[in-house]
């Protein structure tokens, strides 16, 4: 019953997101706000809305351990079977400067994260993420924001921004829906969100505790690779259309904000204590994320399908041996 339960959550929580970004970006167009903004922010914002509602409800809650295997885990799936997968379909490559700005960014953030929780060597106390860790984390995050936003606002000639002015071209300019119906499909989108997130929490817990493993398990694989669906279902339809290119900003800009905005929130409501094994996910991420770097600089900015095959089964070792530890 707790598995039916927190798959039930799973699908309310991808329903949440998908009606909250689609209202959301409909009211944003009525009153005038570029879909090009809309796009970098809210739908950004959507499709890891379903990772932020688990992370806060489960600070809420104090089931920390699964929220802190919910980030981890989701963006190591977004990178090791999301990218990986995108890339067996079809080849990707990193073109503009925006992504090539992220990947220094992530790299960065991960590593912050990553040295924040060294605090048993450091400081010769219980690793976790205090709440002034998750302001300065929140501040990068800021940064970030400014800096994206900014260059949408400019216009700058830049690839990536070109095929998304094309797809803001591509927009219709009538707006079927009553902005009364725009506003009930927000609220709709939040209350599945929020259900969403109770269910996967509590069941979460439930059935890690009926399974007799740690609940950080169950974040790590079950509960992330949930909430990672969307970036999977975008990243794969992108390849099977031929704009395999496009998913790689999807899938990073995903990461920087789990990591720059989701586990921070989540640890300014309650600091979150480290859970066993949660630095060698850390780890993992780093070295997912750092290994994207050589791939597009030497291979001429393009990740062919022999890499795409590799991240996929490094991703896959990884769960064997984290389930198996």
């Amino acid at each position: 019953m707790s598995l039916l339960l927190l798959l039930a959550g799973l699908v309310l929580l991808l329903g949440g997101g998908t009606a909250l970004v689609s209202a959301a970006s409909s009211l944003a167009a009525r009153h005038g706000v570029s879909p090009l903004i809309v796009g970098m922010t809210v739908v950004a914002f959507g499709t890891s809305a379903p990772e932020l509602v688990v992370n806060v409800i489960g600070a809420l809650r104090g089931s920390t351990d699964l929220a802190f295997g919910n980030v981890a885990g989701s963006n190591i799936a977004n990178l090791g079977l999301v990218l990986g997968l995108a890339a067996l379909i079809r080849p990707v490559s990193i073109q503009g400067q925006v992504v090539r700005r992220e990947l220094p960014l992530l790299l960065l953030g991960t590593l912050m994260v990553l040295v924040m929780t060294l605090d048993r060597w450091l400081l010769d106390t219980p690793p976790q993420l205090t709440r002034s860790e998750g302001l300065v984390l929140l501040l990068l995050f800021t940064v970030f924001l400014y800096f994206t936003i900014g260059d949408l606002m400019n216009k700058q000639e830049d690839p990536l921004l070109g095929d998304l002015k094309e797809m803001e071209d591509s927009i219709p300019s009538e707006i079927i829906e009553t902005e009364h119906r725009d506003w009930l499909w927000c609220l709709g989108g939040i209350v599945a969100l929020g259900l969403g997130g109770h269910l996967t929490i509590v069941h979460g817990g439930n059935l890690a505790q009926s399974l007799g493993v740690p609940p950080v398990i169950i974040g790590l694989f079950v509960v992330a690779v949930g909430t990672s669906l969307p970036e999977l279902a975008c990243s794969v339809i992108a390849a099977l259309r031929r704009e395999a290119d496009l998913c790689v900003g999807n899938v990073i800009g995903s990461n920087i904000f789990n990591f720059l905005a989701v586990l921070p929130i989540s640890a300014v409501i309650r600091p979150l204590p480290i859970p066993g094994g949660g630095i060698l996910d850390l780890l993992v991420s780093l070295g997912f994320a750092a290994a994207i770097v050589p791939v597009f600089i030497f291979r001429n900015a393009r990740m062919g399908r022999v890499f795409g095959l590799l991240f996929l089964s490094a991703y896959l070792l990884y769960v064997a041996l984290r389930l198996l530890a």
